[in-house]
């Protein structure tokens, strides 16, 4: 399915620490939808469970929540953090898509 690197699992596991405040966050959503300069465009979000139908990676201590369409357009595809010179998120490194926009957010198929 996709493969999420060492130092963005470790992001992710400090970003759920902060955002689990009241509600506990079961893992990570990792999707596409419509919109951006590229025509679709990715997205993180935490959640508190999985959906029937999602694909469930566990990397070390986490949960990752797949839908069934995004997977189709991130199959291959490898998630990365980066806090460099060239500024500082989670970066798409995505096999299946054909052009991207300049900001790294969206992409075409």
């Amino acid at each position: 399915m996709i493969d999420v690197t060492e130092k963005a699992i470790k992001e992710v596991k400090k970003l759920m620490q902060q955002e689990n405040k009241g509600e506990q966050m079961q893992g990570l959503r990792v999707g596409v939808k419509g919109g951006g300069c590229s025509g679709l465009s990715y997205f993180l979000e935490f959640e508190k469970e999985p959906r029937s139908d999602d694909n469930i990676l566990e990397l070390d201590g986490i949960k990752v929540f797949l839908d069934p369409k995004s997977a189709l357009y991130l199959k291959g595809t490898k998630l990365d953090f980066s806090d460099g010179l060239n500024g500082k998120g989670f970066e798409f490194s995505n096999p299946n898509a054909q052009r991207t926009c300049g900001c790294g957010s969206s992409f075409g198929v």
